[in-house]
């Protein structure tokens, strides 16, 4: 096959493929964050320590239970996700009617809090994860070798990523939540109990924090870092997209997780600050984001 301006197709479509891999779990993640923050309006910087956090439980399922992959699929976000309805029920609840900054600090504090106690109770080395037998192997496409764990990956955060998004927007039960966070009192004259709805939205946003470490802990070693490193260039993803617009998390998360993988390929050294770069652009042009929408 040609070559791209020197570069080998395999090497490209290599670092697409990566790009297009970790777009995923930026998709996931920051869908998380715009649920939580379009909907209930609070900076949820615990986000990054319930991926962590996550990927733990997996891993904890599977050593000390026996419980494979394929329940974790299921049964993790479910734990994570019930661990943010106590969080929201004793901590965050009381913060609604606040200042953002106050529940971004309180969530900051849990994130470290978390980040501690995994870090105090396996180390900082990482702990491995076995792919699972039926995801093992890869398919030989010609150009590049595509590992069947990755394309499921991809395949699974678009599901989850575009079922979210049409059950926010295009369901009643989204209409509903959408009602509910800008006129609560209203639509609780309706017989809806809105503080449950809440409840179970952040449940909700954090459980897909959750499902995103399940995904993460075959690839990358569990560790309680890991939530640390992702968090900051999950909330540029946000801000890029816009700050709670749910299509805007969808669509960046990919587009940038692209644009990070060519910037590999054409200019590794700034791989690393790309999307802090883009970030940047954006707010001097269009400081509510891509998608979202002026005040």
């Amino acid at each position: 096959m040609f070559e791209l301006l020197g570069i080998a197709p395999q090497v490209l479509m290599g670092q697409l493929l990566l790009g297009l891999i970790n777009g995923s779990f930026y998709a996931v993640l920051s869908l998380g964050l715009a649920v939580i923050f379009g909907l209930l309006n609070i900076i949820n910087f615990a986000h990054g320590a319930q991926y962590m956090m996550g990927a733990f439980v997996g891993w904890m399922l599977l050593h000390y239970l026996g419980i494979s992959y394929w329940p974790a699929l299921i049964l993790v976000p479910l734990i994570v996700g019930a661990f943010g309805i106590v969080l929201e029920r004793l901590m965050i609840s009381r913060l609604y009617h606040l200042d953002h900054l106050y529940g971004l600090l309180l969530t900051f504090g849990l994130a470290l809090i978390l980040q501690g106690l995994f870090r105090n109770a396996y180390g900082i080395s990482g702990l491995p994860y076995q792919i699972p037998r039926s995801l093992s192997g890869g398919y030989n496409l010609g150009f590049m070798f595509l590992p069947t764990y990755r394309a499921w990956v991809v395949v699974a955060s678009v599901v989850v990523c575009f079922g979210t998004w049409f059950m926010i927007e295009k369901t009643r039960l989204g209409a509903y939540l959408r009602a509910a966070t800008e006129n609560p009192a209203l639509v609780g004259a309706f017989g809806i109990n809105v503080p449950l709805m809440i409840m179970l939205t952040y449940g909700f946003g954090v459980a897909l924090a959750g499902f995103a470490g399940v995904l993460a802990a075959p690839m990358y070693a569990v560790n309680p870092n890991m939530g640390a490193d992702m968090i900051i260039v999950v909330f540029a993803v946000v801000v890029i997209g816009g700050m709670g617009s749910i299509m805007g998390a969808i669509v960046t998360g990919y587009g940038l997780g692209l644009v990070e993988g060519l910037t590999r390929v054409f200019y590794p050294e700034g791989s690393a600050v790309v999307i802090f770069v883009i970030m940047a652009i954006v707010l001097l042009i269009k400081p509510e984001g891509l998608f979202g929408r002026s005040a």
